[in-house]
């Protein structure tokens, strides 16, 4: 059974991984927001499965309703955020070489880990 990892914004399980991707399911609860950030081994792939997701992609706003997809570049300053009522969540599919949590560099983060 997938392990559900917590924080602060909501969930995410990981639901695969081999060495070159790793794929997540990510829930984040209604009103919050993920740390706006980027990556420089690896890119991401989202798709919104439920819930409606503002995203932030290099300053720039992108409302995704269920089934929308985004691409994030590596190197792409990005956020996402829920701003509705329900629960929003999305798969999101990694590819690079590296997926550690120190491949973040946080630019602004609402829980101080920026």
């Amino acid at each position: 059974m997938p392990e559900v990892v917590q924080r602060p914004w909501g969930t995410f399980t990981i639901l695969d991984e081999g060495p070159t991707y790793k794929v997540k399911r990510i829930e984040v609860f209604p009103g919050s927001r993920l740390s706006y950030q980027k990556h420089f081994r690896r890119s991401e792939h989202w798709m919104t499965v439920s819930g409606n997701a503002r995203v932030i992609l290099n300053d720039r706003e992108i409302v995704l309703e269920p089934g929308g997809t985004i691409d994030i570049p590596t190197g792409a300053s990005h956020r996402v955020e829920n701003p509705g009522t329900t629960l929003l969540v999305f798969i999101e599919i990694q590819r690079g070489d590296y997926f550690g949590e120190d491949d973040i560099v946080r630019i602004q983060d609402d829980y101080g880990r920026a």
